[in-house]
């Protein structure tokens, strides 16, 4: 009998490296699955103001495979799966929380003037629309500046974000890992960072055993991880070209590679987060709780 096929969306690799140790370790098919990953792109590099962030779909500005039906599963950060669960025309809804927890940094260039947080009032900041970049630089900010000084500009994946702070088109730049790290090793400023959760979408066609099964592999990845994360490194690293300067594995903190075992998504947690949304113009103030999650039962 063969296994079960299952085909995951990826993005950047830090998000799902816990499910490529899965694989990688053969966790996946102790337990009965064929998992298959394929990746998304970011689409063309485009600055927009945050007034214009619904010219955006939360799903990218390339063609989505979940929406597509060319995937099973989806992670990302909460805020993003809160409205692509709301977006979603093929029945997608928020099945749990993913394994890994993110970090996103402000990052300004070496020797810029920009030194803190206030100084980048009025400034431009860098980030993916509808992406952790883009929920994480405001939630971050408006913490010290009042939301009308706060412009975010959408430029697309996190190289291009780089690139783009490096070339001077922006005074600013949202980064997760390899990117902070590579900042960092060439003398970049971090201005603020924080860390969030993200969750799974999960199409109906991803039964209870299933998800049941897959976080039973994820859970060993996860200890794998928890005991050193070092090894497997490689596919981060993998990201950056070496034009612009790969980090090797020791250089990034590891502090900041953090992994827990998948939970489901709690009722309050998503009300703060949708309350928040809605409060900027993120998602309409037309769902509910029982609308855009159905938690699946993690395993044991």
């Amino acid at each position: 009998m063969s296994n079960k096929k299952i085909t995951m969306e990826l993005m950047s690799l830090v998000f799902s490296l816990p499910q490529l140790v899965a694989k990688d370790e053969g966790y996946y098919e102790e337990e009965g699955l064929d998992v298959e990953f394929v990746a998304k792109g970011y689409g063309e590099r485009g600055v927009s103001y945050l007034d214009d962030h619904e010219l955006v779909s939360a799903f990218g500005t390339t063609r989505s495979n979940f929406e597509s039906g060319g995937a099973n599963l989806y992670r990302a950060c909460e805020w993003g799966q809160i409205r692509r669960s709301h977006d979603s025309k093929v029945g997608g809804r928020v099945v749990g929380k993913r394994a890994a927890v993110g970090s996103q940094a402000i990052v300004t260039r070496p020797g810029a003037p920009e030194v803190h947080p206030q100084d980048l009032a009025g400034k431009t900041v860098a980030v993916n629309f509808h992406h952790g970049s883009h929920y994480l630089a405001l939630q971050a900010l408006e913490g010290f500046l009042p939301r009308e000084e706060i412009k975010v500009v959408h430029v697309g994946g996190p190289q291009r974000r780089f690139e783009a702070l490096r070339d001077g088109e922006v005074e600013a730049a949202a980064l997760m890992e390899p990117w902070i790290t590579v900042a960092e090793k060439q003398g970049y400023q971090v201005l603020a960072e924080a860390f969030y959760v993200g969750s799974e979408i999960a199409g109906p066609d991803i039964d209870e055993e299933t998800y049941q099964a897959l976080n039973r592999a994820v859970v060993k990845a996860v200890r794998k991880l928890n005991d050193n994360p070092y090894p497997y490194l490689h596919h981060l690293i993998g990201e950056v070209p070496d034009e612009i300067g790969k980090p090797a594995a020791e250089d990034f903190p590891r502090g900041r590679l953090r992994f827990v075992e998948p939970e489901p998504y709690p009722e309050a947690q998503f009300r703060r987060t949708y309350d928040w949304m809605v409060s900027w113009g993120l998602v309409k103030d037309d769902s509910s709780f029982p609308q855009l999650v159905n938690n699946l039962p993690i395993g044991a």
